[in-house]
């Protein structure tokens, strides 16, 4: 079966993972306005609770084991030593300001299963961030634990940043009867962003030399030379296993294309949603639409693509926190493609389409768009890492749950030792309802939009742009007390930190709780109420249905609903 039905029907399934639709964005120092370095994720999956999770620094007696368990399932994996020492992560982010974000590939489906393999993709993100303190580190940490260990998932791309530097790296297993995975990690080039979004993107490298290592050298890894790593056997196991031919070139090796190359799926549902947010910064980006469409992918002799997309782009112009946080609202918005526009958008242009993506009409197939912003998000982040700034008050993750296009963002700084009530694990879950919890209170408002989008989306996003822009400036309030602090009373900066974190985020939830009894209010029953000072009753709207739609109703109804005398 093409990719695009694996994934479609893994969706509709219902399956117990987060990573079959994730979208990743990376941003290097030289292309924000602040010099922070940034990277984006949206954890997309139908059965994924959005929660905020945490774990403390610690120290640990040698001889200590660590219990690893699946990340998507619960499912205990074994035991590995536990490391001496363990930092303070929050969420996808540690006290050192170092971000691990993911999107899945799949790749070759012979590739996936490994027996007695410990280290799925989860895992390995939250144990590298209680171990690791820049993306370097982050490399060697998470080559060596899949190394030692196996490698139990499909393919991935892996975002890794820190305040100076954003990696990408892509990594799949080696399948049944072998142990670890092959991989390649590339440095973005200061003064560029990259993205991925579930289809695997990077493709030639440079091979061994003064700016490359394989990992029989990671001795050399921490040169800032280096800027690509591989492991030794990516191209040697890709003409064993036959993905590439025995007589290939080494120089023109194409991991992507040999691991998972890109069809109309890849494109279509995954790549399109690169290109919306190169798109957005870089005027160059038209050449690409028909390939990110899938209707005009282009291949050599080999079956590689040959009009692909550059891994990264350098942007016309740089941005800020808050333009990133709307790069992952894009439903291809201004495109062709753009989902408010046609009429499975119904007559209130609702960006968005129920699962299955696919369908079929008298035997021919038809997708349903997947654009970044999408319903089944658990949580999505932008995390901030800013150089300048000591640690303890450089690293903040802007936080949401659920969809992307209706969230706010708010500021957790990352040496926090707790994190905000309304967003903390166990705090509900996907079968269990409460208003305490920030995934259903957004739920809640989210979900009411979708039922008249272009009537109520509109409040959503007034609201959530005046929150998030008052974030900020809370922020750079922030910064300013806790560095007058930090090297008079460092346990008291942190302790203001934190509390300052939870509170916004407790109260961003009291605020959308709030908020959705308006919402309600103001939209039940088909109309648009605004309150008349002095009056008792409101003024009352009953906007007509378009044109267009009242037209398919007689179009299918014909004379049944017409006004006779």
């Amino acid at each position: 079966m093409n990719k695009l039905y694996l994934i479609l029907l893994f969706l509709a399934a219902g399956a117990s993972t987060t990573a079959s639709a994730c979208t990743n964005f990376l941003l290097t120092k030289s292309t924000t306005k602040d010099g922070s370095t940034m990277v984006t994720y949206s954890a997309d999956s139908h059965v994924l609770y959005g929660e905020l999770y945490h774990w403390p620094a610690g120290t640990w007696p040698a001889g200590t084991m660590l219990d690893v368990y699946d990340w998507d399932s619960g499912k205990f994996m074994g035991k590995i030593p536990q490391a001496a020492q363990t930092f303070n992560v929050v969420g996808n982010k540690n006290e050192h300001q170092l971000a691990i974000a993911e999107t899945t590939f799949g790749g070759r489906s012979e590739l996936h299963h490994q027996e007695g393999a410990i280290i799925d993709y989860g895992s390995l993100i939250y144990i590298t961030l209680q171990r690791a303190k820049t993306a370097r580190e982050a490399i060697a940490v998470m080559t060596d634990l899949v190394a030692k260990y196996g490698y139990a998932s499909e393919g991935e791309s892996f975002s890794i940043s820190d305040p100076n530097e954003v990696w990408i790296m892509e990594m799949i297993g080696k399948g049944e009867g072998e142990k670890g995975a092959v991989w390649v990690a590339r440095m973005v080039p200061d003064g560029y962003v990259c993205a991925h979004a579930n289809q695997a993107r990077i493709t030639t490298f440079p091979l061994e030399g003064r700016t490359s290592i394989s990992s029989d050298n990671m001795k050399k890894l921490y040169n800032p030379d280096v800027t690509t790593v591989y492991s030794k056997d990516v191209i040697s196991f890709a003409k064993q296993k036959g993905f590439y031919p025995q007589d290939g070139k080494n120089a023109d090796f194409s991991f992507s294309d040999s691991y998972a190359p890109v069809d109309f799926s890849g494109a279509r549902a995954c790549e399109i949603r690169v290109w919306a947010f190169f798109n957005a910064i870089n005027s160059d980006m038209a050449q690409y639409w028909e390939y990110a469409k899938g209707t005009g992918i282009k291949r050599d002799a080999k079956g590689y693509a040959t009009n692909r997309m550059p891994l990264w782009v350098k942007p016309n112009r740089k941005v800020d926190v808050l333009e990133v946080m709307d790069f992952m609202r894009d439903h291809l918005e201004g495109t062709e493609l753009d989902m408010s526009k046609d009429p499975g958008a119904g007559p209130y242009e609702c960006p968005y389409r129920w699962r299955p993506m696919t369908f079929e009409v008298d035997g021919k197939k038809y997708v349903h768009e997947r654009a970044t912003a999408t319903q089944q998000t658990g949580f999505t982040f932008v995390s901030q890492s800013r150089s300048w700034l000591p640690d303890a008050i450089g690293g903040i993750l802007w936080f949401g749950v659920d969809d992307a296009a209706s969230t706010v963002y708010f500021p957790m700084y990352t040496c926090s030792t707790k994190v905000p009530y309304a967003f903390a694990v166990g705090n509900g879950s996907m079968m269990e309802f409460t208003n305490k919890a920030a995934f259903w209170v957004f739920n809640q408002v989210t979900n009411f939009a979708y039922t008249r989008y272009n009537v109520i989306h509109p409040d959503i996003r007034k609201k959530q742009k005046a929150l998030e822009t008052q974030y900020l400036t809370f922020v750079q309030m922030t910064d300013a007390g806790a560095s007058g602090m930090l090297a008079q009373n460092p346990q008291a900066t942190v302790e203001f930190l934190t509390e300052f974190s939870c509170n916004t985020g407790n109260q961003l939830v009291d605020t959308w709780r709030d908020f959705y009894g308006y919402l309600f209010a103001r939209y039940m029953d088909g109309n648009i109420k605004t309150a008349v000072p002095g009056e008792k009753n409101p003024k009352v709207e009953q906007p007509a249905l378009p044109e267009w739609y009242l037209r398919t109703i007689i179009e299918k109804t014909g004379d049944k609903l017409r006004v006779t005398e």
